[in-house]
């Protein structure tokens, strides 16, 4: 069986002329093979290469074959190190295995004999690597605030913030605040389980997916008759959080005619089912999220002012990945190792271009689309370094109308054919936001928001036709009008 061209041998023998042999061998059995003369130059090329076995001679000029097998450990222990050893040096390759070699080989060499060993020294580095991505991943969960990976200032200065509120005994209520895809949702879910509450429930609440009708019924529980459907009593997400936390994502989009209720169970810690004529005693901790500027909707009177001091007794924000510098770089490698082992590819790195790209692109999905981008990138690679061409980014501008287009996709609806055209959203009308006339420091959000705005007036509040224009389907228009308030004046 060939060996994955992504398998890397590299082979340390100052004997030339044996080197070069197995280099060619290797290479023709289908394995990117390098050739070092010295430990020395081994180690200089570890971090470039990043073998999956190192073949080394016990009997090197200056550092030994041994003191070589060291320092590889200790680079990385999950490389396989085989030492190649002459018939008289036997005790030094009996000691490299005590010392953590994977095997040895005995010269001269036979280079049949020699493949076969490179085959299993590789499957055993890949599971090396596979367990302590799992070790890792059992870590994090002692360690929760692994998961989230930053070190930029601001990024710091947030985490600080988190372990001083997991920290707490009474935790007060937390508002997480950020734009979409920034990790709102990871950092509700490190809070409750670094505390001394992570053995409780953690109940997380998408108030954009529960229409509002039902909205009322699945937080507080319902009882039996209380509607047509309800046959039985129901128990309410706060009920079911007893004792752990309750999530509130997207916060903002309650209607205003349950945010008095909320207020209540929040102030009170009392429910009451729908239905129902008595209160429930809770004892739940609240976290919420939202990427709406909620002080701007409390003035525009859609926010209660009181719920919206309840919840931000401890405001965290989130910042945009655009504004993390280097935390764009550091979160690449993660989700570089993280999909690698899920989908049991070798690609070890991201080439400087990529890199640079990376750093220069908005991302205005931020964490999320960064996560997107490299598990595509991984899934459809088929070496150890990824390049731009790799990242499929594209120029800011076009990185909007795409998300636009992908927001098309997520709605389930068909593009409508020349649905580009029937919009007239083109060049040539001085007066229409197009992708090309970005205003600067517009978010995408509020792109989007204008967009359909725009639409709207075109078909003269003619939703259907709206609809059309952006080639969405009319129920995916309406959400995205109640998404941005747009009809609410």
């Amino acid at each position: 069986m060939t060996a994955s061209t992504a398998s890397t041998v590299l082979v340390v023998d100052d004997e030339r002329t044996l080197a070069r042999a197995i280099k060619a061998y290797l290479t023709e059995s289908g394995y990117g093979a390098e050739v070092a003369h010295d430990a020395e130059s081994a180690l200089t090329m570890l971090g470039s290469t990043r073998p999956d076995v190192v073949f080394t001679d016990v009997r090197l000029p200056g550092m030994n074959g041994i003191e070589l097998l060291k320092k590889i450990r200790e680079f990385d222990p999950a490389i396989s190190v085989v030492v190649m050893t002459a018939h008289g040096s036997i005790e030094g390759a009996v000691e490299a295995v005590k010392l953590g070699a994977f095997d040895y080989v005995k010269k001269p060499i036979d280079l049949d004999e020699l493949k076969l060993l490179a085959d299993r020294a590789r499957e055993n580095t890949l599971l090396r690597q596979e367990l302590s991505y799992y070790r890792r991943r059992e870590s994090s969960r002692e360690m929760p605030f692994a998961d989230v990976v930053g070190e930029s200032p601001v990024m710091k200065a947030l985490l600080d913030k988190a372990r001083q509120i997991a920290a707490l005994d009474e935790t007060p209520p937390v508002l997480i605040t950020g734009e979409t895809g920034t990790g709102k949702g990871l950092v509700a879910r490190t809070i409750h389980a670094s505390g001394d509450r992570s053995d409780k429930p953690f109940i997380e609440v998408n108030c954009t997916a529960l229409p509002a009708s039902l909205m009322e019924a699945e937080l507080f529980g319902h009882e039996r008759g209380a509607f047509t459907d309800a046959k039985e009593s129901k128990v309410g997400l706060f009920e079911a959080a007893e004792g752990g936390f309750i999530f509130l994502d997207e916060i903002g989009d309650v209607e205003l005619a349950l945010q008095g209720k909320l207020l209540r169970a929040i102030e009170d810690r009392v429910v009451r089912r729908v239905g129902g004529v008595r209160d429930r005693k809770i004892d739940v901790r609240i976290l919420s999220a939202t990427n709406r500027d909620l002080e701007q909707e409390v003035e525009r009177d859609r926010f209660r002012r009181d719920l919206f001091f309840r919840l931000a007794v401890i405001p965290l924000r989130l910042p945009p990945l655009r504004e993390r510098g280097n935390d764009v770089l550091i979160l690449a490698d993660h989700y570089l190792r993280r999909f690698s082992v899920k989908y049991g590819k070798d690609v070890r790195r991201i080439g400087a271009e990529a890199r640079q790209l990376m750093l220069n692109y908005p991302w205005p999905g931020n964490v999320r689309e960064l996560s997107h981008v490299i598990e595509r990138a991984v899934l459809w690679s088929k070496g150890q370094e990824l390049g731009p061409d790799h990242l499929s980014l594209t120029r800011p501008v076009e990185a909007a109308e795409r998300s636009g287009g992908q927001a098309v996709r997520d709605s389930g609806a068909q593009p409508v054919p020349g649905a580009d055209r029937a919009s007239g959203l083109d060049a040539a009308a001085p007066d229409r936001l197009t992708p090309d006339r970005l205003t600067a420091g517009m978010t995408l959000d509020q792109w989007e928001k204008s967009m359909l705005e725009q639409a709207l007036r075109d078909s003269a509040g003619n939703q259907t036709r709206a609809a059309q224009q952006l080639g969405i389907s009319r129920d995916a228009l309406r959400y995205r009008m109640k998404k941005y308030r747009i009809g609410d004046r």
